[in-house]
């Protein structure tokens, strides 16, 4: 399934970028190209670019001065699939390198990623801290956490035997395994839904964009990057992130990413800015798409006026 653009006058502009271990990304470029700015957005885990649509949208009519960037990260959406031993937050972070070296280079950027983007972005600072206050001069950290996955929330259940279990089985016979996961979307539909949205009332369109997108992602995408998740942490890339202005961003009844990691992050990145947005859960970029884009356009104006002092806010 995808979603149409707000903005028919905007023009999208779709590259492919090769991965140094030669890795077909799918890109798309939004404003124009001589931009002296460019926003990078990173999606997450079983999703793809179009949950960013909303998101998008809405910093181009904020900023039609600006330059989006947006792509489906290795396994996702319309990039290639690669190796399951490639499916790690480490390529992903060389990735993005890539990315930006084939269309960003030289420009400021201000990164921004949601879930396991945002544990890219962390991921990119620890490994090119020189990067950071030169070529990336701002970072949005949304739904995300930078260690402690499996002792919060939902989380827990990565410790779970059953989850080896799954991926064992997925390692041995993918192709079976992808169309029992087609089936047994649609059985925990409604525990996914309260994972992700918690028990309020979401829009039809919102929902079903969300399932598409996970039902649309290979079982080996999905598998792979489960262990990965068990063993990471990335705190050490957040003291990097004081040189810069940050964001971090979560909804309160976020069950995946609960907002103690949020406050964690805030709490050891220097001058940050705390956002947490009420009635809202992990997929607040579909939720509230404009409360977001407000918040980066908060971020956008600090790393144009580093003086900007940050603050917490409580978006209802």
């Amino acid at each position: 399934m995808s979603i149409r653009t707000t903005l028919p006058t905007v023009t999208e502009r779709r590259v492919t970028v090769s991965t140094g271990d030669g890795v077909a990304l799918a890109v798309r470029e939004y404003g124009p190209r001589d931009a002296d700015r460019t926003v990078v957005l990173l999606h997450g885990h079983c999703l793809r670019t179009e949950s960013w649509t909303y998101v998008r949208d809405a910093l181009l009519r904020r900023h039609p001065d600006a330059r989006v960037v947006c792509y489906d990260h290795r396994g996702h959406g319309d990039s290639a699939a690669a190796s399951r031993k490639t499916y790690n937050l480490e390529q992903l972070s060389r990735d993005l390198q890539d990315v930006l070296d084939a269309v960003a280079p030289t420009e400021p950027v201000v990164l921004v990623g949601h879930s396991m983007g945002g544990m890219t972005v962390l991921t990119y600072a620890a490994q090119h801290p020189h990067e950071i206050g030169t070529h990336i001069v701002g970072v949005a950290l949304l739904a995300t956490a930078a260690s402690g996955l499996a002792d919060a929330g939902i989380g827990r259940l990565l410790r779970n035997p059953v989850v080896s279990a799954f991926q064992a089985a997925v390692r041995r016979a993918p192709g079976p395994m992808h169309h029992a996961k087609l089936l047994t979307c649609k059985l925990f539909a409604p525990i996914i839904r309260t994972a992700e949205f918690g028990d309020r009332k979401v829009s039809p369109r919102v929902l079903a964009l969300a399932n598409a997108m996970r039902n649309e992602t290979p079982i080996v995408t999905m598998a792979s990057f489960l262990s990965e998740f068990m063993v990471y942490d990335r705190t050490d890339a957040l003291a990097i992130l004081s040189r810069i202005p940050t964001l971090v961003l979560c909804g309160c009844g976020d069950l995946m990413t609960p907002p103690s990691h949020s406050v964690a992050m805030a709490a050891a990145v220097e001058c940050s800015d705390l956002v947490m947005v009420e009635g809202t859960g992990h997929s607040v970029i579909l939720e509230q798409p404009d409360q977001v884009a407000e918040a980066i356009n908060r971020l956008m104006a600090r790393a144009g006026n580093p003086g900007q002092v940050a603050a917490v806010h409580f978006v209802a």
